[in-house]
């Protein structure tokens, strides 16, 4: 962004300021170069940590209060995400103190304006200082698929992460069960949410990876959760006409946030990184802890006056 912008830095100015007919022009420059500088340069480094409570159903009391940090579209190598941001990322997790973290896919990126290359292997080093109680769990993304699927996995197990890639575990909260449930990429047709769920005993609770949220219609209303990454949110949100563009079928359905359909749950964070275009608008780069909390009975919930 600096470079873009240095020939107006060092060039630039003195002319725009001057009562000439360049004036009308500076008027609408300046405007413009502000806006690049917040979509190209500013926003895309500003990483914020959401802290969102869920009430979820099928939850154990025990379940009450456990924190889930979420973490997808790391996209290492993006401008402004390589790897020593890599730290401040495994940083900003770790001092959250959750108890367990979900990686949603997408370590790597294939090629954008203003990015390098960097390794699985790289990265998967700077994630090996990620810390949570109950565990570091994760699916890889389309990016990761393109790649080398078996290379990023490596890399990533390599790390201390479980992959989850049509597959389950089950970790104890306070002695009680939760399973972990994974399903590999639905884009590229290789998710088998069948294989992801045998073996679970049907009255246990469930909490459902997934890259692309486009998977959520499929999935039963036994599980209590399915979180998912993908659409970075569109990386653009304009004012009155909302996200531009969403790589899902569903468009802005499944953009970002708290989905609730049928008494299904789905959360979709919109990711660290970019893809095509290095830019954010309105749609900041996001480390996002669950504090999740059982459904309470209806009767628990106060009436509200009429």
């Amino acid at each position: 962004m600096k470079r873009l912008l240095a020939p107006f830095i060092a060039h630039g100015w003195s002319w725009m300021w001057k009562p000439t007919k360049y004036l009308p022009l500076s008027m609408l420059l300046i405007p413009f170069l502000s806006l690049a500088g917040w979509v190209l340069w500013f926003e895309p480094q500003q990483l914020v940590v959401r802290e969102i409570e869920l009430e979820l159903p099928h939850l154990a009391p025990a379940h009450d209060g456990l924190r889930i940090a979420l973490l997808s579209d790391l996209h290492v190598g993006t401008p402004y995400r390589g790897l020593s941001n890599l730290n401040g990322v495994v940083g900003r997790v770790n001092q959250a103190k959750p108890d367990l973290i979900l990686f949603l896919g997408d370590l790597v990126i294939q090629g954008i304006v203003g990015g390098a290359w960097v390794s699985p292997e790289a990265c998967a080093v700077k994630l090996s200082g990620l810390r949570a109680p109950l565990g570091v769990y994760g699916v890889m993304g389309n990016h990761d698929w393109w790649l080398n699927a078996p290379r990023v996995a490596t890399a990533l197990e390599h790390g201390g992460m479980t992959l989850l890639e049509n597959s389950s575990t089950r970790i104890a909260v306070k002695g009680s069960p939760l399973w972990l449930a994974g399903v590999s990429d639905f884009n590229e047709k290789q998710d088998d949410l069948d294989s992801a769920l045998r073996g679970i005993p049907q009255e246990q609770p469930v909490i459902l990876l997934s890259h692309s949220p486009d998977i959520f219609p499929e999935v039963p209303d036994r599980i209590s959760l399915t979180v998912a990454g993908h659409t970075h949110g569109g990386q653009v949100n304009l004012p009155f006409l909302g996200r531009i563009w969403v790589p899902s079928k569903y468009k802005q359905r499944y953009a970002s946030g708290h989905v609730i359909e049928q008494g299904r749950h789905l959360f979709v964070t919109v990711g660290i990184g970019s893809s095509i275009l290095p830019i954010r608008f309105r749609v900041p780069p996001e480390i996002v802890i669950l504090t999740i909390r059982p459904t309470l009975p209806e009767s628990r919930h106060p009436r509200q006056p009429w």
